[in-house]
């Protein structure tokens, strides 16, 4: 056969491989579902509540600025027809190619792009940039659009595009170039707006002369002076996308760096709004008494979900950016109710027994402790029920002292309070008093607790999920601390009876000052609901006389107020076992009354016990105590009076063994280590070592 009828046979299989190795080379990617583009987040992450409305968002992309997904009905009617006009006149009636634009370009050697192939090229990045194409690309891209027109409608082809398409530096989509150049949602631009966009689709990076002149040819049935305003402003500095902000401390929480789409949290935007209302209005009126920060927490107590996190309010923060809720503060007296919780638990206390709040020196590691009451005075013997309404600071020690320190600590961590996490000894008696640091976090769910019967757990920001509880405090015990906790008249001496703290519903409540008045808490539920507030300054500075019932309590009976307004809870049931019996008292420090007790543990009378009947001990000094001798000062003028309480027959005191005459007697103390022991002859009840120097 000759060679060239060869090469005739074998040409039309050449061209058909080119043909195919064509085809293969600009075979389209395959077309996404539209929804599954619809729901790709934007640059920015954004934190909702529990129905879906937006509380905060942040910018988590460094290089591009698209925001929400438009459906074409939220944009407005006069952009998308001038800009179908401008770029692709014939849009809905061809297939994808503009087949008579494409003879025009070539016949002009201008672009015959359409919105489908441009539509196209967004959504796959491979087909190279605009103005960047070769001829293989430009093939593939007519192709992709011919396959976007098979599977998608026009009005989902033109969505798609107005939310991809980039019109101005990093902005991407009419959302982001409505709300960054123009301050408005795209539904609402206006026509000379419009014209300008129109502008920036061809040239996005135009300098604004050029955006000009083209706006204004694009527009002739418009005003080229108004357009010329549009410019400028759209141009101008841009603008901030406004968002209602309702939980930034939150949102810097659950949207850290990286984080792209929806969040959907447990919080209830209504409650957030509530809560920051009822914390701005009670710092209005402190601010005299330089208190400049608050925050706030409210949980579900059937759920255990977060229905408000307000991390800091009020217009006069220095340092608005801390968390109040995460920030470890002193706790005051918020701590008291789950030390006379285990004290009931362990029956070594009722809600009956009596304390004695009288002056008390204890030995500790770095000196005596002498616990102080708020007000500087003491009451003589009180019931539980009296210390913890009215807060007494003695009391709360003595109970201690029966727990013990590591105890209580241990009960600490197990309702909640996580950061209370070195060995009693660390504490030391002023635990009781709340020395040690916890968060408005932690408080929440540990009087969560009490609320639930003594069923404790994590709280969750999760919409959906419902952290599981445990029996973490005896729920007898938890039922009686919860009613001294309501009881209004328990606080009264202290607080008054109208101290702001009593609600027209049941609603057991407890509040702290930390030292120097640095710190002010008030926590309480209801059956419904838990509320923490704290109030005070995060650089530390001490409020100026704010009181427990005049700093947090205010804002924190709002908020319960709010959030059980025209649906007041009920109570709560006594569980099975709780005894209300009547007590009375001799002497009669206290009205008879009925009272709450643990099975096995109620007493028709509680009486104080006479010198007689307490077991002798001795009082002064102190076990470790270091008495220093002054040279200045005559021997006779510097005896020790050692105290005991107590009575037995034959009772004395010996110092070193060697027994002082009289009760209670006097000792002239000479340098070096003693013991000194308070003894019968035959039984040694106390004794305590002391150093002279």
């Amino acid at each position: 056969m000759r060679p060239d009828l060869r090469r005739a046979r074998a040409l039309p299989l050449v061209l058909l491989a080119l043909l195919g190795l064509l085809l293969w080379r600009t075979q389209p990617a395959a077309v996404p579902e539209f929804a599954s583009l619809v729901a790709q987040p934007g640059s920015e992450a954004v934190l909702l509540d529990r129905q879906g409305r937006e509380l905060a968002r942040r910018r988590t992309d460094p290089d591009t600025r698209r925001l929400d997904w438009l459906p074409l009905n939220a944009i407005s009617p006069d952009l998308v027809r001038r800009l179908v006009a401008a770029e692709d006149k014939r849009f809905w009636q061809h297939g994808g190619i503009d087949w008579r634009a494409v003879a025009a370009a070539a016949r002009d050697g201008r672009g015959a792009s359409t919105i489908s192939m441009q539509a196209a090229a967004l959504i796959d990045p491979g087909l190279g940039r605009a103005g960047q194409r070769g001829a293989l690309q430009k093939l593939a891209q007519m192709r992709a659009a011919r396959a976007l027109e098979a599977r998608w409608s026009k009005r989902q082809i033109l969505e798609a595009w107005l939310n991809l398409l980039p019109l101005r530096g990093d902005v991407v989509g009419v959302d982001a170039a409505a709300r960054l150049l123009a301050g408005r949602p795209a539904a609402t631009l206006e026509p000379a707006e419009n014209a300008v966009f129109v502008a920036l689709t061809r040239r996005p990076s135009a300098p604004a002369e050029a955006v000009l002149k083209r706006a204004c040819r694009a527009a002739p049935d418009l005003d080229c002076t108004s357009i010329a305003l549009a410019t400028a402003r759209l141009l101008g500095p841009r603008q901030r996308v406004e968002s209602d902000e309702l939980a930034p401390h939150l949102a810097d929480r659950l949207l850290p760096p990286g984080t792209r789409g929806v969040v959907r949290s447990s919080i209830d935007a209504n409650v957030q709004r509530l809560v920051r209302a009822a914390l701005d209005r009670q710092l209005a009126t402190l601010g005299e008494r330089n208190v400049r920060d608050a925050a706030a927490v409210v949980v579900d107590n059937e759920t255990g979900r977060i229905l408000a996190w307000v991390g800091s309010a009020g217009a006069a923060s220095r340092a608005a950016a801390v968390d109040g809720v995460t920030a470890p503060r002193q706790a005051g007296s918020t701590l008291k109710p789950q030390l006379y919780a285990l004290a009931l638990e362990r029956r070594l206390l009722t809600a009956a027994s009596l304390l004695d709040d009288s002056p008390v020196d204890l030995e500790t590691a770095t000196g005596l402790y002498i616990p102080q009451n708020y007000d500087r005075g003491f009451r003589g013997a009180v019931s539980v029920r009296t210390a913890l309404g009215n807060s007494l600071n003695v009391p709360a020690v003595r109970a201690l002292l029966l727990t013990g320190v590591e105890p209580f600590r241990q009960r600490l961590q197990d309702v909640g309070y996580r950061g209370i996490d070195r060995p009693g000894d660390y504490y030391g008696f002023s635990l009781a008093l709340g020395s040690a640091e916890v968060t408005l976090l932690e408080q929440a769910a540990a009087f969560r607790a009490l609320a639930l019967g003594g069923r404790g757990g994590p709280l969750s920001l999760d919409p959906v999920t419902r952290p599981e509880t445990a029996q973490v405090i005896d729920p007898q015990a938890a039922a009686i601390v919860r009613e001294l906790l309501a009881d209004t008249a328990a606080r009264s001496a202290s607080f008054g009876e109208e101290s702001g703290l009593s609600l027209p519903f049941p609603a057991a409540v407890k509040t702290g000052t930390s030292k120097a008045m640095r710190d002010n808490w008030c926590i309480g539920f209801s059956r419904r609901f838990t509320v923490a507030v704290w109030v005070g300054n995060f650089e530390g500075d001490a409020m100026i006389g704010v009181s427990g019932t005049s700093g947090a309590a205010p804002a924190w009976a709002a908020i319960m107020l709010g959030l059980h307004d025209g649906a007041p809870p009920a109570g709560w049931a006594l569980p099975a076992g709780v005894e209300r019996r009547r007590v009375s008292f001799q002497p009669a420090v206290e009205p008879p009354r009925e009272e709450l007790f643990l099975p096995g543990t109620w007493q028709p009378v509680f009486a104080l016990a006479t010198p007689a009947e307490q077991a002798p001990r001795l009082v002064a000094p102190s076990d470790g105590s270091l008495i220093a001798i002054d040279p200045d000062i005559p021997p006779a003028r510097q005896l020790l009076v050692i105290r005991s309480i107590g009575q037995r027959p034959g009772l004395f005191i010996a110092v070193d063994g060697h027994r002082l005459p009289g009760l209670p007697p006097r000792w002239a103390p000479v340098p070096g280590r003693h013991e000194i022991s308070l003894s019968d002859g035959r039984t040694t009840y106390d004794r305590v070592r002391v150093t002279v120097r």
